[in-house]
């Protein structure tokens, strides 16, 4: 990876090699960091930050439900994520904020303060060159998702991100592209970082959150453009081998975007290729930032604030 060379850091912007946090952090040793990936995009009106209040106001709830205080407002780390794109001189950009236990007590319980980071820097597919066109081919995972009351998979928090590097390392040491969880019920969940729609009679189907997933905005976003777009979207529990038969499949969110399927487990998905609804989707989703797509929600907002 090319760093930057600046990021911001608990109020300030500094030197990339100046961010730093010591080895005895909380969060190094017990997972208890919260984070937001954004993305920022080049607009006709301009470089626009998309849904940058939504993703920081879910940076906020997840630490209310890990009961870690915030040093800054909303507001504050929205500024900050326009202060640090605009320094490294950028204008399409991976966001990266993250709030961390930082050094203090040393219990599972202790009380240590909040240290706030924010990073941009440039990303292409997540996946992978040409995936967005092509698909991946994906396997559905030896390991589940956690089980009801146990972590929240509500709250985007570094620790729940184990599950799906379990996922994803798998899927990467068998060949696949990309990795798909069950839930602990056995239906289907999520992939390692990414919700899932499947095509069936031109209707999306999608997992509810009940399914050990996080309620992704990528997802949230598709399914207002679909239903805005007269497109059928159902949240309901799918079984595995709903996988195998559905007509078209996709993955989404904002590292993946909308991340076509081809196979799973070595199963041909429909003709093998982006399906017309999965093409339309994604039409209506990056028409947002060539302006094809009217921005009905406000969900563009401007790099310049």
């Amino acid at each position: 990876m090319q760093y930057p060379e600046w990021i911001w850091h608990n109020g300030a912007i500094k030197r990339w090699a100046d961010a730093t946090t010591h080895v005895m952090s909380h969060a190094l040793h017990y997972g208890s960091s919260v984070f937001e990936g954004i993305r920022s995009y080049e607009t006709p009106n301009g470089p626009a930050i998309f849904r940058l209040t939504d993703h920081n106001t879910r940076l906020f709830a997840s630490a209310k439900i890990y009961d870690m205080p915030m040093p800054y407002t909303v507001a504050q780390v929205n500024a900050a994520c326009r202060e640090v794109i605009q320094k490294n001189g950028l204008s399409k950009a991976y966001l990266r904020p993250v709030a961390y236990r930082g050094l203090g007590g040393f219990g599972l319980s202790a009380e240590t303060p909040t240290d706030l980071a924010v990073a941009a820097w440039q990303m292409g597919p997540y996946l992978g060159e040409g995936v967005l066109e092509a698909g991946i081919d994906a396997c559905v995972s030896s390991w589940q998702r956690f089980a009801p009351n146990t972590l929240p998979a509500g709250a985007k928090a570094g620790g729940n991100y184990l599950s799906g590097q379990l996922i994803a390392r798998e899927a990467r040491r068998l060949g696949f592209g990309e990795g798909i969880a069950l839930a602990s019920t056995g239906l289907l969940s999520e992939g390692a970082g990414e919700n899932l729609f499947l095509v069936f009679d031109g209707a999306l189907h999608t997992t509810p959150v009940s399914a050990a997933l996080l309620n992704g905005l990528t997802r949230n976003s598709i399914i207002r453009l679909a239903r805005d777009a007269g497109i059928e979207v159902i949240e309901r529990d799918l079984p595995r081998e709903y996988l195998y038969l559905c007509d078209e499949l996709f993955m989404c969110g904002t590292a993946a975007e909308i991340t076509p399927i081809r196979s799973v487990d070595g199963r041909q998905i429909g003709a093998g290729t982006s399906g017309p609804l999965t093409r339309r989707i994604q039409q209506l989703f990056f028409g947002l930032f060539d302006g094809s797509t009217p921005d009905r929600y406000g969900w563009l907002e401007p790099l310049d604030g």
